[in-house]
């Protein structure tokens, strides 16, 4: 199955074609494969196929040799072009990548907020009249975080205090 990215890259204009379909002539776009500037696909018999990518590029040569860069400048700033094209799409897989990880770090985030506040109440507890209740059913799943950390409520033990709540 070929994708239109295939159709680009698929070398379907002969020579006289492509020059023509980029204002040049067939010695320039010969002068440009020796010089490494682009790379034709071939028929078995050896014909120059020229694909949609080979037009385009030869097009953006035209350009920089418009504005005055020489044949090496333009071989340079083209592969400047490629390589940053290249970083980008990795860039754009690494923060893919970072933002998974985070999605999926995030419930453990906060289970671990929640265990900290816990043992941080549960010293405390111990050397006074109260104790600590875990309460995590009480909690809606749509808690926001700093609800997550009071899942825990400290509560008197005497019985002066039995029916009065916490602030």
């Amino acid at each position: 199955m070929s994708t239109a990215g295939d159709s680009k890259r698929k070398g379907v204009y002969g020579i006289t074609v492509a020059a023509e379909l980029v204002g040049m002539g067939v010695q320039t776009l010969r002068l440009y494969e020796r010089r490494g500037l682009l790379t034709p696909s071939r028929t078995q018999g050896g014909t120059r196929l020229y694909s949609d990518e080979d037009l385009v590029r030869l097009r953006r040569i035209s350009k920089l040799l418009d504005e005055g860069l020489n044949l090496a400048g333009a071989a340079a700033v083209i592969t400047l072009e490629r390589d940053n094209e290249r970083l980008r799409a990795d860039m754009a897989e690494l923060r893919e990548g970072e933002r998974r990880m985070k999605d999926q770090a995030a419930p453990d985030l906060t289970e671990a907020a929640e265990a900290d506040a816990l043992e941080q109440l549960r010293p405390a507890a111990e050397d006074s009249d109260v104790e600590v209740l875990d309460l995590p059913e009480a909690i809606p799943d749509e808690a926001n975080e700093a609800d997550v950390l009071e899942q825990s409520i400290v509560v008197p033990l005497d019985d002066d205090h039995e029916h009065e709540t916490p602030e």
